[in-house]
């Protein structure tokens, strides 16, 4: 009997018409995605314009997009509690500040006075009261010091002067409802070399707050105040104190000066006298984890309709703290005590034409949209596009930029949420009867501020952290910003994949399985050829990353160099830079040292930038992460140098008005993709191009590793080599 099975349509077999099994299966059709992704890839150049050109529209529109700020957590409730600061806390508060100014007047080592008279204060209140004395001295250069938990070196060293330490005074008060696990930390930032009257109106309004927190029955958490010696710095001062905290030391003052030194007998002749136990100044105390920081400061008034609070909340390598802190401060001030509230701003781009003209535009879309459909109401006025604009792009800047704003920074390091908050009367600080309200007004803000984060029972986590400010009471989070960075980066792997799979390689394919009949010779040659370009193409992108790691540590060498100008330490970066890679190239070979007989002449450069836009695109995502503001800016100048890198040679086969507009956009691009380059361009755009100097890329490259900056790695470590493959492929031959 014969038996006839059905044949799989799986089935590896086929059969021709007149019923032959044919050796070759059948082409499954692909799936809808791989379809959806090789007509993208097909179509690169069209999609990656359309892309870029919706990434820059985007961000333009970011300001349209920002939604206003909420309190998250219900447990901060601010504002429930009516205010017990009262004008005698204001009594207090001027109180010390008469005898701070007179200690100014009348001591000449004020500092000392300064901190024995805070010493005395806080005592009084039954608070556990120390100095923390700290030796500060600039960290250098160091590669493997980054991402480290500060860019200064604190300790105390033998032989070193008394006038080179700073003396902190700290007092803790222990919650009478808490369990001494959690604190909030009270900050004010003073010159003691050189005290001025609003650095005393800063210590005093912290002192009534301080007295305040100690009278009542309410608090939940510990208050530790500090009164920061900002003589070498606010952020320096702060920083030491935090350092200690968390990392015990135990070396004393006492064996680092020969006794003679006033700092010890100011501040530890008092050891061994029968006082309080809260009054033992050389004991180093400490409180519970840090819940929250407010850093308050006083400043000179400016010519203000109302009293000014400025809020500054950017740190290290674009952190923010919570934005509830944030949020609980503006609503206080705001709706409680009458404030302006302000954020930093751009003016340079606050002033800008075009960009009013493209408010104008936006606003009348919004108009005509709302009177098509009233609930379409995303319109804004011109005024308010352009304020938001600019405090986006200050947000975005100073996120990018890597170093923190105010030494609420050193907060951050620890992951504590902290700010800081400067207060600006609308009259001058000598007017005693005006400066009554003033105090009145700041010390129930921070009362109200201190009070809501009292009533957390854990850390805050319920709102945003990562964020873009485009007015106080206005933020852009990460789930809208980030579209218009993915919008700017999709293009580079889609352009790669197009150029490892463009018409020159499937014509090469073509031909070689013409040579080779045989399919399995034919799949082995041409997947030998792909593998030998990529690699070599591999190897130059390896070799000149590998030439940027050494360009990083170059500044290290410069820095042992005496008598060094910035344009001097410029020249010598960029010169053992270029020698630098020509011996590299020496070593391992140049871009154009790869010539095959059977490729066609235009797939060399083409394999090489595709993997250079594999390698720009990994680098821009790992960016992303650390910190999105750099990236973002980053993608800005490096995706359209990516995308339009062609050699200059071959454009000539091009029509004449093509030729003009690639070799003009190369050129272009080529001068602000370059990192100094970029950086004069903009300072003098900011700042006018008369006081642009070739030093000044050394200064910002020197603060940004001073401060332990990824800004600086992000650099060299991924725009410069990206540049230097971009000119590669220029001037291939």
């Amino acid at each position: 009997m014969c038996v006839r099975t059905a044949q799989s349509k799986n089935s590896p077999m086929a059969t021709t018409d007149a019923g032959v099994p044919s050796s070759q299966p059948p082409n499954p059709k692909p799936r809808p995605i791989v379809r959806i992704a090789m007509f993208l890839i097909s179509h690169s150049a069209l999609f990656s314009s359309i892309c870029c050109a919706a990434g820059i529209l985007a961000l333009f529109l970011l300001p349209l997009l920002a939604k206003n700020t909420y309190v998250s957590e219900n447990a901060l409730m601010p504002g429930s509690a009516n205010p017990m600061f009262s004008n005698h806390d204001t009594m207090e508060a001027n109180r010390l500040v008469k005898e701070i100014m007179d200690l100014k007047l009348s001591s000449g080592i004020a500092g000392i006075e300064i901190s024995n008279l805070l010493g005395k204060y806080m005592t009084e209140r039954d608070a556990d009261v120390y100095h923390h004395n700290f030796h500060v001295q600039k960290n250098q250069f160091h590669l493997g010091n980054f991402f480290s938990d500060s860019s200064y070196s604190w300790h105390v060293k033998e032989n070193r002067s008394c006038t080179q330490y700073g003396i902190n005074t700290v007092a803790i008060i222990r919650a009478p409802r808490g369990d001494g696990k959690e604190a909030i930390v009270l900050v004010s930032p003073y010159n003691s070399t050189n005290i001025r009257l609003s650095d005393a109106l800063s210590l005093g309004l912290s002192y009534s707050i301080f007295s305040l927190l100690s009278r009542v029955n309410w608090l939940a958490k510990d208050i530790i105040w500090l009164a920061a010696d900002s003589r070498f710095g606010e952020y320096v001062s702060v920083a030491a104190w935090l350092k200690d905290y968390h990392n015990p030391s135990f070396l004393d003052l006492d064996k680092s000066d020969d006794g003679t030194c006033p700092v010890s007998h100011a501040l530890l002749s008092r050891k061994g006298q029968p006082t309080t136990a809260g009054s033992r100044l050389n004991v180093f105390r400490r409180a519970g984890t840090m819940a929250a920081a407010l850093v308050f400061k006083v400043v000179d008034g400016k010519e203000e309709t109302k009293d000014t609070l400025s809020i500054y909340a950017e740190a290290s390598n674009g952190q923010m703290p919570n934005l509830d802190l944030i949020n609980i401060v503006n609503y206080l001030a705001v709706h409680r005590q009458g404030l302006h509230v302000k954020v930093a701003k751009l003016y340079s781009v606050l002033n800008a034409a075009w960009l009013r003209t493209v408010g104008q535009i936006f606003e009348f879309i919004g108009k005509t949209a709302k009177s098509v459909n009233p609930q379409w109401g995303f319109g804004i006025s011109a005024a308010d596009y352009v304020d938001g604009t600019a405090t986006l792009a200050s947000s975005i800047y100073y996120q990018a930029l890597g170093i923190p704003t105010g030494s609420h920074g050193a907060f951050r390091d620890y992951q504590i949420d902290a700010i800081t908050l400067e207060m600006s009367p609308r009259s001058s600080l000598y007017n005693e009867v005006r400066r009554s309200d003033f105090l009145l007004g700041g010390g129930r803000l921070l009362e109200g501020v201190i009070r809501s984060v009292n009533n957390l029972l854990e850390k805050f986590h319920q709102s945003f952290f990562l964020y873009l400010l485009s007015a106080p009471s206005k933020f852009v989070s990460v789930g809208i910003y980030m579209i218009v960075f993915m919008l700017l980066i999709i293009p580079l792997p889609m352009v790669a994949a197009s150029l490892y799979s463009g018409p020159n390689e499937r014509e090469s394919s073509a031909r070689t399985n013409n040579e080779n009949p045989d399919p399995a010779v034919a799949i082995v040659t041409t997947s030998g050829s792909k593998s030998c370009k990529w690699l070599h193409a591999a190897r130059v992108v390896f070799v000149v990353h590998l030439w940027s790691g050494m360009v990083s540590l170059i500044p290290y060498l410069i820095n042992q160099l005496p008598e060094r100008t910035p344009t001097a330490c410029m020249l010598v970066w960029v010169l053992l830079s270029f020698v630098g890679l020509i011996i590299l190239y020496c070593i391992a070979g140049s871009p154009y040292s790869y010539k095959i007989s059977h490729q066609p002449p235009d797939r060399e450069w083409a394999v090489l930038k595709a993997v250079m836009i594999s390698v720009a695109s990994i680098g821009l995502g790992l960016m992303s992460i650390i910190n999105y503001a750099t990236a973002q800016i980053g993608a800005i100048f490096m995706v359209p140098m990516c995308l339009l890198a062609h050699p200059l040679k071959h454009a000539g086969t091009a029509g004449k008005l093509r030729v003009l507009s690639l070799t003009t956009s190369n050129m272009v691009l080529a001068v602000i993709g370059f990192p100094p380059g970029a950086l004069l361009l903009v300072k003098g755009w900011l700042e006018g191009f008369d006081g642009v100097s070739f030093g000044d890329f050394w200064i910002w490259a020197e603060t940004l590793w001073t401060w332990n900056s990824a800004t600086y790695l992000y650099l060299v470590l991924i725009q410069l080599p990206c540049w230097v493959l971009c000119m590669h492929i220029l001037l291939h031959p």
